[in-house]
């Protein structure tokens, strides 16, 4: 792949990233970590929730498109993907602590096209 179009992937995954932080954050989440690495993989959203026993963490995965002719962006989230993710978070939760109630995986995907609306699908709990 050349370099410009690495770079408008990149730019691309950044806008998808950053909706979906603003959707977190609207649901009342608070983001505490993105696109946070280790050698498991990573992770591109950390946030974490209130609730009635206490804070949970939100792993969250972002799949951003332009139109679904490669399918929806939340079918590029395999139980591989997922298995990273679980990897990924025992490494955050070694670094940061178990200071959660509990954790919970999220997926957002993001189809964005020219002319139409941006389409967000926040599922929470995928995994």
């Amino acid at each position: 792949m050349d370099q410009q179009r690495t770079q408008e992937r990149r730019a691309l995954a950044v806008v998808g990233e950053d909706l979906a932080v603003a959707t977190l954050e609207a649901s009342g989440s608070v983001v505490i970590a993105r696109n946070w690495r280790c050698r498991a993989g990573e992770v591109d959203v950390f946030a974490v929730d209130e609730s009635a026993d206490g804070p949970v963490l939100v792993v969250c995965e972002v799949k951003t498109r332009v139109g679904i002719d490669f399918g929806d962006p939340l079918e590029a989230i395999t139980p591989q993907k997922l298995a990273r993710m679980r990897a990924v978070t025992t490494a955050f939760l070694a670094q940061h602590g178990p200071r959660y109630a509990r954790v919970r995986f999220d997926a957002i995907g993001i189809v964005i096209t020219g002319d139409r609306p941006t389409r967000i699908t926040h599922l929470a709990g995928v995994a």
